[in-house]
């Protein structure tokens, strides 16, 4: 079954919100009235939901139109993005095993954008062997009827 991005969240928004009620009921909601006396931002949140909205629009959009896959490879670049800022502006610290497990996750995105690459160049490749042997055989089968008949097709003067 194929589905747009919007009905995709109309099946799927009522499930998180089911599914997210339940601990927000225990472990944010003492917190917030403790912290808000009852009153919340409804700037804030309505900026937050708008924000959330646009953000399941977007990731089911790029997984309808790539893959899931791609959306995952697109999260680990993003967790790169994060580290090279908290690393260079905030100077977090970067341990030797963190390099490693990024050094891995980079040629793990690496083979796979060759593997796509190499994959599509096959594909197109295929395609091109595909119109030219229809080329080739509708160049025979045109020059065959070019060709004079033999028989009793021949006109006398």
């Amino acid at each position: 079954m194929s589905l747009n991005p919007i009905t995709s969240l109309y099946y799927i928004a009522p499930c998180c919100l089911l599914f997210l009620t339940v601990p927000w009921y225990f472990v944010e909601l003492p917190r917030l009235r403790a912290a808000a006396a009852g009153r919340p931002d409804v700037f804030v949140f309505g900026t937050n939901s708008l924000c959330a909205f646009a953000l399941n629009l977007a990731v089911f959009l790029l997984v309808g139109k790539t893959s899931a896959l791609t959306m995952n490879v697109a999260g680990v670049v993003k967790d790169w993005l994060l580290i090279a800022f908290s690393w260079t502006v905030i100077k977090d610290t970067v341990t030797p095993v963190n390099l490693v497990g990024y050094g891995i996750a980079f040629l793990g995105v690496a083979y796979y954008n060759h593997a796509k690459l190499q994959g599509l160049k096959a594909a197109k490749e295929a395609e091109r062997n595909a119109a030219s042997m229809a080329t080739v055989e509708g160049d025979a089968e045109a020059g065959a009827r070019l060709l004079p008949e033999k028989d009793g097709g021949e006109q006398k003067n």
